[in-house]
């Protein structure tokens, strides 16, 4: 005989809710990938609870320590997803795809399957107006070395022409030959001179120049679909200056942002440590600054994960937005299996 817990679907908590009375709260389970994924869309779901309704964030499986975007969709294929059930996944490259493979159907038009539009939630991590306020959070130090957001700008903008060769490149199968590893290899930052980030971007410019270059010529059939396929990823919100939020995400968090904050990091440490022992009047006061500010400060990689600067982002505010029209349909029943409020 099945455990009751393998027959858990969005009906069983619809009628669970209608156990605690008509004037109770109602529960919407939303599954997630992992556990990181957790505190990120409890705290994108949070704020829309409403009198009527509360989230539960789980991960997908109650029975196995199985995770991942397979797991989480799983109960979309099984029926279980419902107006009480719903899944909260990374959009990866599905949003982009829309609808061109059978995982990216589901996650673009099942109306109980969120996606975060960005490719990840470590894409939000990275958000630009953010990074200056995750320095200070690590090193206590609120001097502007860098300008952050205009060089993620202008890195985007440098790398865009590629980013759509390589969506182009999944969307038509061709992805063996242009895979997103590919990709992140010639857009990795090897090395950041934080004084003239220009010469960063020129080389990196050369690199993208010439994959493309290889590209048009393996690819001379992409000269009729590469221009309307640019076009569809502006109307979906992607844009130049904001390619750096679609790639790959934990390419962009190792390959690009945590080193650019560690180096910025690592200086500004210095600079508060060098003014420490400067100001000190004795050895005695300098080293018990030096231990207070060392165990005040903490690691940028741990920062990066751990702030919310990213609530402010267009793409995020639109997966909030996504929710509320759920939440709106759900208490007037115009999706199935939802319960009207009486």
């Amino acid at each position: 005989m099945k455990k009751l817990s393998q027959n858990l679907n969005s009906d069983f908590i619809a009628a669970a809710n209608r156990l605690g009375g008509r004037n109770a709260r109602r529960k919407i389970v939303a599954y997630v990938e992992s556990y990181e994924d957790v505190f990120f869309w409890s705290n994108l779901l949070r704020p829309l609870e409403t009198p009527q309704y509360y989230f539960e964030v789980l991960l997908p499986s109650r029975n196995t320590l199985c995770k991942g975007k397979k797991t989480a969709l799983a109960n979309h294929l099984g029926n279980r997803l419902g107006a009480s059930m719903i899944a909260c996944v990374d959009a990866d490259y599905d949003y982009l795809m829309q609808g061109a493979t059978e995982t990216s159907y589901t996650v673009c038009n099942n109306p109980y399957v969120f996606h975060t539009y960005v490719y990840a939630i470590e894409n939000y991590r990275c958000y630009a107006p953010a990074l200056q306020n995750v320095c200070v959070m690590a090193t206590l130090n609120d001097r502007r070395l860098f300008d952050f957001e205009r060089f993620l700008v202008e890195y985007s903008e440098t790398i865009w022409p590629l980013f759509v060769w390589n969506v182009w490149a999944y969307r038509y199968g061709r992805h063996g030959t242009f895979s997103m590893l590919d990709f992140y290899h010639v857009v990795a930052l090897d090395k950041l001179n934080y004084y003239h980030p220009e010469q960063t971007l020129t080389n990196l410019r050369h690199k993208v120049n010439a994959r493309i270059s290889r590209l048009q010529k393996q690819f001379p059939q992409g000269k009729k679909t590469y221009k309307p396929l640019w076009e569809e990823l502006l109307k979906l919100g992607v844009t130049p200056q904001t390619t750096y939020l679609y790639m790959r995400g934990h390419d962009l968090f190792d390959g690009a942002v945590s080193p650019m904050l560690g180096g910025v990091c690592d200086t500004l440490r210095r600079e508060r440590e060098r003014e420490i022992r400067r100001l000190a009047e004795h050895a005695v006061q300098m080293q018990n600054e030096l231990a207070a500010y060392q165990h005040a400060i903490s690691p940028v990689d741990e920062m990066l994960r751990k702030h919310t600067g990213y609530v402010e982002a267009v793409a995020y505010r639109r997966v909030q937005d996504d929710v509320r029209g759920f939440l709106n349909a759900t208490a007037t029943s115009r999706l199935p299996g939802a319960m009207p409020d009486k």
